[in-house]
């Protein structure tokens, strides 16, 4: 089980046992054999594979964003999954990378859309590389990677269950001092802007620490 290739091989077989059991069928399942390839471990390198392997469903028209496809790192971190944040980060180690995960995954998405962007046309009309319109690259780009908040609202936001209150600066710091006695002495104010996305003016009253998208 310490060689890659053996261990597709026997989990390939006992795989399409099972499914052939199950749906009453027979043969094999995968069209192809197993492949492997040795990648250098420098930052380009990695980050060119991991977008390779992200943009497979987008490709494959299993999905139009890589975030919604949850068998991917991408739509994992996107979902909150720590292990598949902290792979991004460690492949993101460029210089004026912070490592908080909202600079991080504005990054990654923008390379992501412009790895993906469809390229070329048939005779038929149609991309001959499966990917993005180049008007959707262009959004993310001017976007700068941030998911706008209707994309936002689909993924796990930490504020809207432990944020306490949300809404405008007003609102919070109207709630803020309702009930000033549960704040220690040192806090002045309520309202706290959300991170992690372009929420404009929304507001919360607690500022979290973790990652809050």
């Amino acid at each position: 089980m310490f060689d890659i290739s053996e261990f597709m091989k026997t989990y390939k077989q006992k795989y399409t046992q099972s499914y052939n059991k199950r749906h009453g069928r027979r043969g094999t399942l995968w069209e192809e054999r197993f492949k492997s390839v040795m990648v250098q471990g420098s930052q380009h390198t990695l980050l060119a594979m991991a977008a390779y392997i992200d943009l497979n469903a987008v490709r494959a028209g299993v999905v139009k964003d890589p975030k919604d496809f949850r068998y991917c790192g991408y739509g994992e971190a996107v979902a909150g999954k720590n292990k598949a944040r902290a792979g991004l980060l460690r492949i993101i180690k460029s210089e004026g990378v912070a490592g908080n995960w909202r600079e991080i995954s504005r990054l990654y998405r923008k390379q992501l859309y412009i790895a993906g962007e469809a390229r070329g046309v048939g005779e038929d009309g149609k991309a001959l590389r499966v990917g993005f319109a180049p008007e959707k690259v262009d959004q993310v780009l001017k976007e700068d990677g941030d998911l706008p908040v209707t994309e936002l609202l689909r993924c796990k936001v930490r504020y809207f269950s432990d944020g306490v209150a949300i809404g405008s600066s007003d609102y919070v710091d109207g709630i803020f001092e309702k009930y000033r006695d549960q704040f220690g002495p040192k806090r002045k104010s309520g309202a706290r802007k959300m991170k992690g996305g372009g929420w404009g003016d929304l507001c919360t009253i607690r500022d979290l620490r973790l990652d809050s998208v």
